[in-house]
């Protein structure tokens, strides 16, 4: 047995019996051709960013770093195949040395594109749609150790499946990503009271490029973050290295040594997040697109989140704040709300709507099980799809109607895997058993 592997935030756990740190796509299909001879399942893992259990191995697990380069780049097309295994902050800035970038982000950078785009990661905007929507080609290892590629046009059906594909349907070797001409992006950080957030959450989604919000659950104010499109070569007022610093040391060590008097008294988390509340500040500032959409995320958390119609947000938040306030529940980290647009992958939590994603978290040394529960009964009430890579409790009967393609994501994941080869207790739960029962 080898030694335990633990996720980012040490709520998941996995005891794998053969670990096996591929270098290329050769090297990734005789592993699952080994695992298939001795009777054991496979999973891959990138940085272990998922607060699910979806990437948990429970025999084989294939560890991507060593499958992290640049593979080819058509410049013109703005066309990038990079190795599954290459992480966000070390492809943002090879794009931006060729004058290219990611369309859209998340708000951190440390998943690999197979991880982020697998689990359905997003960043904010109502006309740019999730990570998974800038791929334009895939290549995947199948149970049966053969190779295959999948686009637009070839093998379609795959394609319109594995691009959120949770790991269930092969091992994604290399994805090629449609990039965007580098550009940069002028940030407004400004805080603004709750009810005029809510009250005017439809005209600050649309007017800026990008627009999202945290709300601590106890105050009454809202951080607003607004992002607009620049051209690369404008001229940027970056933030300062002593303010980054202050920054990181506010956010990690202040926050950190907040969250821990919050934990030993829980009567003080509703001060401690009012002054965090108070304290965020208004500023603006312009660097290049990757270095404004994600930033670090130093103190530990356990998150859930997500996605219901745009149209339900308000009364979702509204009902969330209910549930806090007559429960007297303690809640140290903010609720955090994006948008993204509709559209047409198989499992995407944002399939064929207009969505905004509510994320609810907890300081993972704090009780969390009874605000999840409660946050997933509101947001399921509400039509919500449950992040993958995120912490949630529904199963296969709950998710179906959900999805309107989502027996013919079963189906297809019982034609590529029959046997369950890449299979785990988390993928059991959320799409069910297979139909015959198989088992390696």
């Amino acid at each position: 047995m080898t030694s335990a592997w633990r996720n980012w935030a040490g709520n998941e756990t996995a005891h794998p019996v053969r670990v096996v740190r591929p270098a290329d796509t050769a090297e990734v299909a005789a592993a699952v051709k080994d695992a298939v001879r001795d009777g054991l399942r496979v999973k891959a893992v990138g940085a272990g960013h998922s607060f699910s259990p979806v990437a948990v191995a429970p025999d084989v697990q294939l560890r991507l770093d060593r499958l992290s380069g640049l593979r080819s780049v058509d410049i013109a097309a703005g066309l990038v195949t990079v190795d599954a295994g290459m992480p966000l902050w070390k492809l943002n800035p090879l794009l931006a040395e060729l004058g290219l970038a990611m369309e859209i982000l998340g708000d951190i950078d440390r998943q690999t594109i197979s991880g982020a785009i697998s689990t359905g990661t997003h960043g904010s905007g109502t006309r740019f749609g999730g990570i998974a929507t800038q791929v334009r080609g895939l290549e995947l290892v199948l149970a049966d150790g053969s190779v295959v590629e999948c686009s637009a046009t070839v093998r379609p059906e795959v394609f319109a499946a594995a691009r959120i594909g949770l790991g269930a349907l092969g091992v994604i070797t290399q994805v090629t990503l449609q990039c965007v001409p580098l550009f940069a992006l002028h940030a407004r950080d400004s805080a603004m009271p709750v009810t005029e957030t809510l009250g005017r959450i439809d005209e600050l989604a649309d007017t800026d490029d990008h627009f999202e919000f945290f709300w601590f659950p106890h105050s009454t104010t809202t951080l607003t973050r607004r992002f607009r499109r620049m051209p690369a070569d404008a001229p940027l007022k970056p933030i300062g290295a002593v303010s980054r610093r202050l920054d990181e040391t506010v956010s990690g060590l202040g926050f950190e040594g907040l969250n821990r008097l919050g934990t030993r008294f829980p009567n003080l988390v509703p001060p401690i997040t009012r002054l965090a509340a108070r304290a965020m500040s208004a500023r603006e500032w312009s660097d290049l697109s990757y270095r404004v959409f994600a930033s670090a995320r130093d103190v530990r958390f356990h998150e859930g989140e997500y996605a219901v119609p745009r149209d339900r947000a308000v009364d979702a938040l509204k009902e969330i704040k209910r549930w806090i306030d007559t429960h007297d529940e303690r809640v140290s980290f903010p609720l955090e709300v994006r948008f993204a647009a509709a559209d047409d992958i198989w499992l995407s939590t944002a399939n064929g709507r207009e969505s905004c994603y509510i994320a609810f978290h907890q300081y993972h040394r704090m009780p969390h099980e009874r605000y999840f529960r409660a946050c997933e009964e509101i947001l399921g009430a509400y039509g919500g799809r449950p992040h993958w890579g995120k912490m949630h409790t529904l199963d296969a009967e709950r998710l179906r109607p959900r999805y309107e393609r989502f027996d013919d994501f079963v189906a297809l994941r019982d034609s590529v895997d029959p046997a369950g080869v890449f299979a785990n207790p988390y993928l059991d739960r959320v799409l069910g058993t297979y139909s015959d029962g198989v088992r390696p």
